[in-house]
Order: structure tokens, then sequence, then C-alpha cells
């Protein structure tokens, strides 16, 4: 994978890049749908592509490797094959999915031990079985696995989570730089910075995993239960250690107004469930602000969902349409809303990129917040 920096907006540390992969290139910054079990929930791959103008999409390792697994994905040739994508993909390592199975699970120094949500049956991740899984798969990007801390863990507790992760991660660069590709295309691996909320521990993980020189670093383990404010600080200090010349990836983040802090911070790539898993629930992002679709107010109103949207769904179905969908159960209200707002989101980082080239970010981010955060 290769990495060009072209632009650095004046007054921020929001910058323009392009990434370059076998499977495509990719304008950053850049938001990446979540296709958890190897589908955007109810997208086509055709609208990902044309109408939302989807770069990259992910993946989760944890799901896939429980459900379709690793011979029915090796038999068709990956994920890419196995989907219709064409375009890169990034895999989660399955670390967050596993750590959230609190009660199921049991963390060691060999790695991670669960028991599958579907069947109850035990299975071992560990930092050299998720790289090979990942190889399986196909992923464009490999992500080490780690452990998320709490965003309210006491600093005993973080410290030691730190320490493990870094070790899993020494353990998992190991085994992908001694592994090839299945499939006949260039992979890259992607260390995780952990350290929770505090600073120091943060400073440490940024600088053990800039040393590996990996083509692209990660910031994990924030929007996990800390306020927005501390988030943007700890992205700021690990942005102060990771190289400027590699894509830095914020994950599961976040709100459009996270997306704009994240980005004037120096972030190239995030994701995060919350377009699709909101617009399920009937909220739409726009340009002005929030609209909850099952409110009675957008009952009788007739106009474009929104008028200047970035997706055609905005312009050929009404307000009052959708309301009726959402209120109805029907299942294309889910969609028009998932399409609506992942649309929105890739609208909103290709229009940062533009004005981080034009050199007006800071001056239109400024301008973007408030309009963003409204509630209609």
């Amino acid at each position: 994978m290769d990495f060009k920096l072209q632009a650095t907006a004046p007054d921020s540390n929001a910058r323009a890049g392009e990434i370059t992969t076998d499977h495509g290139k990719i304008l950053t910054p850049v938001f990446m749908p979540v296709g958890t079990v190897g589908s955007v929930k109810g997208v086509h791959m055709s609208e990902l592509r044309d109408d939302i103008k989807a770069q990259i999409i992910l993946g989760n390792t944890y799901h896939l490797y429980l459900r379709p697994g690793l011979e029915i994905l090796r038999g068709a040739g990956g994920l890419h094959k196995f989907n219709g994508w064409e375009k890169p993909i990034l895999t989660d390592s399955g670390g967050f999915q596993v750590f959230s199975l609190a009660s199921t699970r049991k963390l060691k120094e060999e790695g991670v031990e669960f028991r599958s949500h579907l069947d109850g049956s035990r299975h071992l991740f560990t930092p050299e079985g998720t790289v090979d899984i990942q190889r399986v798969i196909g992923a464009d990007i490999i992500m080490a696995l780690d452990e998320c801390t709490p965003g309210t863990a006491d600093k005993s507790y973080a410290k030691k989570s730190l320490d493990m992760t870094m070790r899993w991660l020494h353990r998992g660069w190991d085994r992908f730089k001694s592994t090839e590709g299945l499939y006949g295309y260039r992979q890259t691996f992607f260390p995780i910075v952990q350290g929770c909320t505090y600073t120091d521990l943060r400073r440490q993980a940024a600088e053990e995993v800039a040393a590996l020189g990996a083509d692209g670093n990660a910031i994990g383990g924030l929007a996990v239960g800390e306020p927005a404010e501390v988030m943007y600080e700890m992205i700021e200090v690990v942005n102060e250690v990771l190289p400027a010349d590699r894509p830095r990836y914020l994950m599961g983040v976040g709100t459009p107004v996270n997306l704009l802090e994240a980005i004037d911070r120096g972030v190239d790539m995030m994701d995060c469930v919350m377009p699709t898993r909101n617009g399920r629930n009937g909220m739409l992002f726009t340009k002005n602000g929030i609209m909850n679709m099952r409110n009675k107010k957008w009952a009788d109103d007739f106009s474009p969902i929104e008028a200047d949207g970035a997706s055609e769904v905005d312009r050929v179905y009404s307000r009052a349409y959708l309301r009726h969908l959402m209120v109805s159960g029907e299942l294309l209200g889910l969609q028009i809303a998932s399409i609506h707002n992942l649309a929105f989101y890739l609208w909103l980082t290709g229009e940062a990129r533009k004005h981080i080239v034009a050199g007006d970010f800071k001056t239109w981010k400024e301008m973007m917040v408030p309009r963003l955060m409204q509630r209609l």
C-alpha cells in the first residue's frame, strides 16, 4: 500500500491524501461504511459504488470467521469475490467484538478464548491466528488484535491491557511479515494505538507503533464512554507522534461532528455503524441538522428528503413517504435511510477534502459544526 500526502490545511492539521491499493485508490480523508458480515445492511454493492460513492468498506473477522466461515471464503477466492465488491476492503481483527462479549470470553497471554454468540462453541483468537484469518478473508488492510479498554478504565487496568496489546502487536506483526496473501494481490497491516484516556500511555503506545514502520496506523479505544473532548485530546496526543507520511485511521468514530473534529486533528480514515444503525431507527443526518423521521411533523411534508442531498433517494422520495415507511415497519424505509446517511457521510468527508485542498477548511468546518448539531 502506498500513501501520498497531497495537501495540509493552514491553521489546522487536516490533510488530503491518496492511498493506493491493488484494488484501487482511496482519496482521504475518507469515511468507510461498515459491512460487518460481508454486507452493508440493506445496501446493494452497486448503490455503495455508484450512489453512495464508497471507496472502501469494512468486514469483521469475528463475524466472518464464524459465518460463513473460512472454508467458504477460501473457496470463493476471498471476500471480494464472495460479496462482489471490487474496491478495497479493511477487516477489523474482531477484538472489539470479542471483548464486548465480557461474560463469555477469557483473556490470557496466548490470546482470547470466547464462545460463539451463534451456538456457544469455544474458539481462540491469537495475534497470529487473526492475521491468518484475515489473509483468508483477503482484506487489503489487516488490523492487529488488541484489547479495547472501556473509556472509564482505571490507569492500572489500562496499563496492564496496553502492555498485553503491545506484546500481541509484535507477534501479529511478525506473523504478517512471515506470510503471504492467498489471492495474488498485496495486503498490508495496521497496528493499533491503545492506552485509554491516559496521555502517557497513549504517547508510549504511539511511539512503539510508529517504530514498526507499518504502511498505516490506527487509533483504537476511543468513543467508548469517554467525553468527546477527551477523545479529541487523545487524538492530538497520538497524532503528534504517528508519522505524517502514513495514513491515520480512527476506529469506530462517529457522528458527523466527530468526523470533522477528527479530520481537523490529522485523521485520514474513519468508520462507524452510526449512519446505518441510526438510519434504521429513523435518524437522518443532513447538511442542516438531524431529522427524526418518525416525528409526526413530517407526516404531510411532501418536499424531498434533502433537495440538494448527495444521493438519488434524497430527491426521489419525500419526507412524508419516508416517515410512512418508517412507522409502517417497511424494509424500504430502512434502506432509504441507510443510503441517505452513508451518502451524506461520504459527501461530508469529500467536502472536507475539497476545503483542505482549497485552503479554507477551518472556516468551512466552523460554519458546518453548528449546522450539523441542529435538531430539525
